[in-house]
């Protein structure tokens, strides 16, 4: 298990187009963004500027891009042309499938995380405790393995040529449902008693109850923890019955 985690980041840091683009693409929509966004308006129940939401939201985007895109596409393919069926041929656990792909995606999400923090403090003056910029990045990046089990399950799901549509549906449902392009206070009534249950929501709620000083809320952590392991056991299961052939 530990070969195949350690070739699948040395496989994803050989990506560099796919590192470019994940690291990049978050820093340059947080600066898009909150370009208009007030520094001193605050939104409405959360005690948050405009700006600072943002800051947790577009680094929280970046990471789930990463790792949900990435891995669900690389997935599909690599059963079209074969590989996991041979993987399955090996004493392979699936669970060592499922862990060495969500850790080759942890790689890639910490820098993308750093550098919107490092963008959002030198560009838009945000400023925050150190242990807050430290607590930002471990929760964010913590959270984000939540939706790297989910993109091995849909990887596992859909074919080849369906993945990248299903995928950009979950993807795009979850940001904009989940509070990560808009403030859910800012949804109707019946909306926001659906959202506070996606994991979106939730892994957003982690790191701007950091950034009011607070500690992350259990219930934010309890709903995490739970989709971890449905989507997780998800993919494991799904592995061990994938009867695809090359």
């Amino acid at each position: 298990m530990r070969t195949l985690v350690k070739l699948e980041i040395t496989r994803t840091l050989r990506n560099k187009k796919f590192m470019f683009f994940s690291i990049l693409y978050p820093s340059m929509l947080y600066l898009i963004i909150a370009s208009g966004a007030s520094s001193t308006d605050k939104i409405g129940g959360t005690g948050l500027t405009l700006q600072n939401f943002y800051v947790v939201a577009m680094a929280s985007f970046g990471a789930l891009t990463a790792v949900l895109m990435g891995n669900s596409e690389r997935i599909a393919k690599e059963r079209e042309k074969g590989w996991v069926r041979q993987l399955r041929l090996t004493s392979l656990p699936g669970r060592g499938y499922v862990i060495a792909k969500i850790g080759s995606a942890a790689v890639v999400t910490l820098p993308c995380i750093v550098v919107v923090f490092i963008v959002a403090a030198l560009a838009k003056g945000v400023r925050f405790d150190a242990w807050q910029w430290l607590a930002l990045t471990g929760v964010i990046w913590a959270g984000s393995l939540v939706f790297a089990a989910l993109g091995v399950a849909i990887g596992y799901i859909a074919s080849g040529d369906a993945v990248r549509p299903i995928t950009m549906i979950i993807y795009f449902g979850l940001s904009i449902l989940g509070g990560l392009w808009l403030p859910t206070t800012s949804f109707p009534k019946w909306l926001q008693n659906i959202a506070e249950w996606l994991p979106t929501h939730a892994y957003a709620g982690l790191g701007q109850s950091i950034e009011v000083g607070n500690a992350p809320h259990i219930k934010d952590v309890a709903i995490l923890f739970v989709y971890f392991l449905i989507f997780a056991g998800g993919a494991a299961w799904l592995y061990r019955k994938d009867t695809l052939k090359a």
